[in-house]
């Protein structure tokens, strides 16, 4: 008897099925193999394994980024981010006025990545807080926080090597997460490190999906963020 030559899932086109010495005829008028294979058609388009095993689409829209935007999302950003945005849009129908996002981040980041990306998000029209430019001279540091956190639509987390370091340690940092968590309207963007290390660090901040550098540039990173903010 003749074997096929496919691999598990079946053949990936008719023309293979018809060259396959154990498929060829059934691929002539058998709508049960025709159905398995547009079934395996639509799984290789549509989705590919990751390396954690789970499935991820190569690429989707998420309902409030406009047909027009050229930014590309992952299915898993897109579940990801899908949450803080219906959390955005119930915050900006009760406070219209709110800023569009809290930065934080790590002190020894403030001149260079959290400087970048706040100026990238600025470039893409996000109003950010940012303590650079937002905690004035001779203003309690932590009345201030609690003014940007509770007047911000999204908190982001830009976590680096210096924000895993000081994590541990009661710092300003652990006050800004803990308020961002609490309340659900976090993103985590991991820069520069991983997010098995975040892991190591704070398993709860570890849990909320977010961005990541070595996926998009900082650059894509504010524009999707534009996008999730825009009303």
């Amino acid at each position: 008897m003749s074997r096929c030559t496919a691999p598990v899932r079946g053949h990936s086109s008719a023309a293979a099925a018809a060259n396959c010495p154990a498929c060829r005829y059934r691929s002539r008028g058998y709508s049960g193999y025709s159905g398995y294979n547009s079934s395996f058609s639509s799984y290789s388009s549509g989705s590919s394994y990751s390396s954690s095993g789970s499935t991820s689409s190569s690429g989707s829209r998420p309902r409030w980024s406009k047909s027009t935007s050229s930014v590309s999302y992952t299915s898993a950003q897109v579940r990801s981010l899908t949450p803080i945005r219906e959390a955005v849009e119930v915050r900006a129908a009760v406070q219209p006025d709110l800023r569009d996002v809290f930065l934080c981040h790590a002190w020894a980041d403030r001149k260079e990545s959290a400087k970048e990306l706040h100026d990238l998000l600025e470039t893409a029209g996000v109003k950010v807080w940012f303590s650079e430019k937002d905690l004035g001279l001779g203003v309690p540091m932590m009345r201030a926080i609690d003014k940007g956190l509770a007047n911000s639509k999204v908190g982001l987390v830009l976590v680096t090597p210096a924000m895993l370091e000081r994590l541990p340690k009661e710092s300003v940092a652990d006050k800004e997460l803990s308020a961002l968590l609490a309340g659900n309207q976090i993103v985590p963007i991991v820069h520069n490190t991983t997010y098995e290390d975040l892991r190591n660090v704070s398993p709860l901040l570890a849990s909320r999906s977010g961005l990541d550098t070595s996926e998009d540039s900082m650059a894509e990173i504010a524009e999707k963020i534009a996008e999730l903010v825009a009303i």
